[in-house]
């Protein structure tokens, strides 16, 4: 497998027609009825600490998988389970049919990896680190991957001298450089300003568009909801719900949000009393309130009564984070990843 972030790689071998369950070539397309990804009931604990709790999951060829959960959740340790890096306690894993540790060789040429840490030697190149992993492979893309992801300028600087944002790039570049089937991306777009995000959001759709299973580990409800055909949430070591993004915040239907700046100090019992009201939270001097029903009136007739204003009004309908509030019980802190009640 492709790991970005890492140190060297031996050879890959290719899968060839007849291996691995219906498994087609490496630059091929998977078997008829045959999951890129089959995760069935997986455990992982380390000591007392229970990581992951009877994780079941099924990928299909072909989509842009999303794994979504707090910091902590399992998400991580679920995907160095897939492939390969951590054996799971119990349960079964398969990807293109192949066992990910007993297979590994088979798989090296089919898989591609960006995970959240690694190191690459301080004193090669951003080139010489590009090409050596170019050379571990047959097929690559067509693109000028470090171009695309704004490297272009950096080739001769050595990693030690790259920022946090630049190390991240060339991570996913070596993730993609063998033109994998599967690609496994574990926070790609942690740490990168909004325009290299969305570069990076293009080049993973392009990857997608050749005909590549995108497997995407983030915290982040926005990439989600603009990349993934399904998601799955995890949360506290279990599968919480998995669906399409919109089928997902569908089901907190009903649900709004509105947001204002107070043009007084209130208390939040003003707000919590009312029977539309489900949440209260504050972000600095901005106002946030949950709840259903005709929402709106009730908080502003509310507020009104007070002597309070609402100012800079916003109301929404429900996302993907509305979803994870009602089927976890908490939210997330964008800034840490954070689950917070």
């Amino acid at each position: 497998m492709s790991k970005g972030g890492t140190g060297t790689r031996v050879g890959p071998a290719r899968l060839v027609p007849g291996e691995g369950d219906g498994v087609a070539s490496a630059t091929g397309t998977a078997g008829s009825g045959s999951a890129a990804v089959e995760v069935c009931g997986i455990h992982k604990r380390y000591g007392d600490t229970v990581a992951v709790r009877d994780v079941s999951l099924r990928v299909e060829p072909g989509e842009i998988f999303g794994i979504l959960g707090p910091n902590g959740a399992g998400k991580t340790t679920t995907v160095e389970c897939i492939i390969g890096l951590r054996v799971p306690d119990a349960g079964s894993i398969r990807v293109f049919g192949l066992d990910p540790r007993a297979d590994r060789d088979m798989l090296h040429a089919a898989v591609g990896v960006q995970l959240q840490d690694g190191a690459l030697p301080d004193q090669l190149s951003v080139d010489e680190i590009f090409g050596m992993y170019r050379s571990f492979y047959y097929d690559h893309p067509d693109e000028d991957l470090l171009g695309l992801l704004g490297l272009g300028e950096k080739r001769r600087t050595w990693y030690r001298n790259l920022s946090g944002g630049q190390k991240q790039r060339l991570a996913l570049a070596l993730a993609l450089v063998g033109a994998p089937r599967l690609a496994v991306l574990d926070e790609m777009t942690a740490g990168l300003d909004p325009q290299a995000r969305h570069d990076v959001w293009d080049l993973v759709r392009r990857t997608r568009d050749r005909g590549a299973t995108i497997l995407l580990v983030t915290h982040f409800m926005d990439e989600a909801e603009r990349l993934c055909d399904r998601v799955a949430f995890i949360d506290q070591g279990s599968v919480v719900a998995v669906d399409t993004p919109a089928a997902l915040a569908g089901r907190a239907a009903g649900s709004q949000r509105i947001h204002f700046v107070p043009s007084a100090p209130f208390d939040d019992a003003l707000l919590t009393a009312l029977p539309e009201v489900e949440r209260v939270e504050r972000d600095g001097s901005r106002v946030l309130v949950t709840g259903t029903g005709d929402l709106l009136r009730a908080v502003v007739v509310a507020l009104s009564a007070a002597g309070v204003s609402p100012a800079d009004l916003t109301v929404e309908s429900a996302t993907l984070e509305d979803a994870f509030l009602r089927l976890s019980g908490h939210r997330f802190d964008h800034a840490t990843g954070e689950g917070r009640p």
